[in-house]
């Protein structure tokens, strides 16, 4: 099972994060391993390794076929499932790595930074491409976002990966990030929805 996950995927984040630079022309990719994995609503333990982990909530798809440079136009029929992710970052070591020119590993694949929530099927969902997410912290909406606003829709992420690299049943693709991302802090109590529905729910240890 690999984890790949989208960078810079909406214009008002790549504003919030990176205001002087353009919006990126093909997809940004990165990857995490599978012990960055979180599920079944276990807590997240803050890394003694920076000051500041912010969450990034994304929607995240299930793919469930083998494929290899995938045509845009079928790329919907490798994908069976959807649920909304946090990307969780190291931001102070993603300051200093950017500084640096050197790669973003460390500061977004380390373990347990890839949280997801129970997975939706698409059959029960009028519109992946047209589908709202949020994130409440403490019964709060910190981060709001629709897939709609993606700069490259899902599809497109899923033949342009490909291109590259085998997708296999299982792995998992985080789409990229709205605008509002923020840290979070020892006792706080994460809940992520689809529309209206509650698919993500743990707190921050």
């Amino acid at each position: 099972m690999k984890i790949i996950a989208i960078g810079m995927n909406y214009s008002l984040h790549c504003k919030e994060l990176h205001a002087d630079e353009p919006v990126p022309q093909e997809p940004v990719v990165f990857m995490k391993p599978d012990s960055a994995l979180l599920k079944d609503s276990k807590p997240f333990f803050i890394p003694d390794f920076c000051q500041q982990v912010d969450y990034e909530t994304e929607l995240v798809v299930r793919i469930n076929r083998l494929g290899k440079n995938i045509s845009e136009r079928f790329a919907h029929r490798y994908y069976d499932a959807v649920t909304v992710g946090i990307d969780f970052t190291a931001r102070d070591l993603q300051k200093k790595l950017r500084a640096g020119a050197l790669p973003w590993e460390l500061c977004k694949s380390f373990d347990n930074s890839a949280a997801i929530g129970d997975f939706i099927p698409v059959t029960e969902l009028d519109n992946v491409q047209q589908l709202g997410f949020h994130l409440d912290i403490d019964g709060q909406t910190v981060q709001a976002g629709n897939t709609k606003d993606m700069i490259f829709h899902i599809d497109t992420l899923i033949a342009y990966i490909s291109r590259f690299m085998t997708l296999k049943i299982g792995d998992l693709i985080f789409t990229g990030t709205p605008v509002g991302i923020g840290p979070v802090k020892i006792g706080n109590h994460l809940e992520g929805y689809l529309e209206d529905k509650k698919v993500l729910d743990f707190y921050i240890r």
